[in-house]
C-alpha cells in the first residue's frame, strides 16, 4: 500500500509553537521506514551546510510543490487495519489536535469508526501550532473531558507523532499509562516479547513497579523515541516508549503515531470492555519535578567538580526511594534536572540545589 523509496523527510513542528523556528527541523527515514543512525544524519547535515556555504541552495520557482492527495486515504486505511475490526460506536471522545497535523485526518478517522468526536484545536492557520493547547498542555483535554462528559480525551502534539490521554474523570494518562496498559494487553496475548518493555530514564518508578508485579522487566534507554527504537531492535522488544507518548508498536509501524496510539489504547478499551481509569488503577504515580535551566553550552557536567559533587549528594540522601536524572535537552539548550522521590519537599529541594549548582557553572 505505501510507497517505497531511497529516503523520505518530513519537517517537524514537534511540540514547539510557530515562533520557536530555532527548535524545529527535518526528520529523515531510510527506505526500511526507520530514522536514520546519527552518524548519517550527521553527514546529511554537514553536507547540507557545505552547500549553504557555497550559496547554490536551489530557488523555490524549481521546486514546484507535489501533490499526493492519495497519500491521505492509504494512511487512513492503514489506521484501520491496524485496529480493524475496532467499532466505537457509542462512544464521546474528544480531541485536541494542537492546531498541527492530525487536524486534516483525525477527526474523519475516529467519526469514521463510529465515535463521537468533540473537536478542539483543530483549524491550524501556519501560526498557531501548538500554541497553549495539544500534547505539551494535557490539563486542557482533561479539564474539557471531564465538563463534557467524554469518555475519553486525546490530545496529539504538532506533528501528531505522539499522544496523551485523559480518562472520563478528567485525570492525564501519560506514556507510562500506555505502556502499562498495552503491555499486560501484549501479555494476555501471547505477543509481548521476552515479557520486556522499553522504557527511558524518564519513567515514573511506578510503572517499573506495575510491569514488575506482572512479571514484566522494563529497561531504561536514553531519552528519544529514536534511542527507545535502537534498544528494542536491539533486544527484540515489541513494546517501547516515553513519558511524554511516543509509543512505538513494531508490530504495527516502524516510528511513533500519535494517531495509532490512540486507536490502539481505544481497542484495549473495547476488548476489556473497561474504562481508562480501571485499567491503570493500580499505576502509583511517585512525585516527580523537572527543573530546566537555560545553558550557554552543553558541556559535559561531570567536567563540573560541584555539580558532580550535589548530584552524588542527592541520590545518597534518597537511598534509594528515588531517582535522580539530569540531562541536556534534545532540541533546546536547557539542562533538565529530574528528581522523582516519594517525598516532594525532598524532591523540590535536591531538584532546586542541582539546578543551582549547574546554572552557576553554564546558566545564561
Amino acid at each position: 500500500m505505501f510507497w517505497r523509496s531511497a529516503s523520505s523527510g518530513t519537517n517537524a513542528a514537534s511540540h514547539n509553537p510557530c515562533f520557536a523556528t530555532q527548535d524545529n527541523g527535518i526528520k529523515v527515514f531510510g527506505s526500511d521506514g526507520y530514522k536514520l543512525a546519527d552518524a548519517i544524519e550527521l553527514g546529511i547535515e554537514q553536507e547540507i551546510f557545505r552547500y549553504i556555504q557555497r550559496d547554490i541552495t536551489p530557488k523555490s520557482d524549481t521546486l514546484p510543490p507535489v501533490v499526493q492527495p492519495e497519500f491521505v486515504a492509504e494512511y487512513e486505511e492503514f489506521l484501520r487495519q491496524a485496529v480493524s475490526p475496532l467499532d466505537l460506536t457509542g462512544l464521546r471522545i474528544l480531541l485536541d489536535c494542537a492546531n498541527g497535523a492530525s487536524s486534516a485526518i483525525a477527526p474523519d478517522i475516529f467519526t469514521q469508526l463510529g465515535a463521537q468526536v468533540v473537536l478542539s484545536h483543530a483549524q491550524p492557520d501556519g501560526r498557531n501550532i501548538n500554541r497553549d493547547c495539544g500534547a505539551l498542555h494535557p490539563e486542557i483535554v482533561a479539564a474539557a473531558t471531564r465538563e463534557q462528559g467524554a469518555d475519553l480525551g486525546i490530545t496529539f502534539d504538532g506533528d501528531a507523532d505522539r499522544a496523551l490521554f485523559a480518562d472520563a474523570n478528567g485525570n492525564v494518562v501519560n506514556g507510562d499509562g500506555v505502556l502499562l496498559l498495552a503491555a499486560r494487553d501484549l501479555q494476555r496475548r501471547g505477543e509481548l516479547n521476552g515479557n520486556l518493555v522499553i522504557g527511558t530514564t524518564m519513567a515514573n518508578m511506578g510503572l517499573e513497579a506495575a510491569l514488575r508485579a506482572d512479571g514484566i522487566r522494563m529497561l531504561r534507554a536514553p531519552v528519544g523515541d529514536k534511542y527507545v527504537l535502537e534498544w528494542m531492535q536491539r533486544y527484540q522488544a515489541s513494546l517501547g516508549g516515553e513519558q511524554s507518548g511516543h509509543i512505538l508498536f513494531p508490530a504495527l509501524s516502524t516510528t511513533g503515531d500519535g494517531l495509532l496510539t490512540g486507536l490502539v489504547v481505544l481497542d484495549i478499551l473495547r476488548r476489556s470492555g473497561k474504562p481508562l481509569h480501571e485499567l491503570t488503577a493500580d499505576l502509583k504515580v511517585y512525585p516527580q519535578v523537572i527543573v530546566n535551566v537555560k545553558v550557554k553550552e552543553k558541556r559535559p557536567l561531570e567536567q563540573f567538580a560541584k555539580v558532580v559533587q550535589t548530584i552524588q549528594q542527592a541520590e545518597s540522601e534518597l537511598n534509594g526511594n528515588g531517582r535522580v536524572v539530569v540531562r541536556y535537552s534534545g532540541t533546546e539548550a536547557l539542562a533538565r534536572v529530574m528528581i522523582e522521590a516519594e517525598s516532594r519537599t525532598a524532591m523540590q529541594f535536591h531538584a532546586d540545589r542541582i539546578a543551582t549548582a549547574i546554572r552557576a557553572e553554564l546558566g545564561i
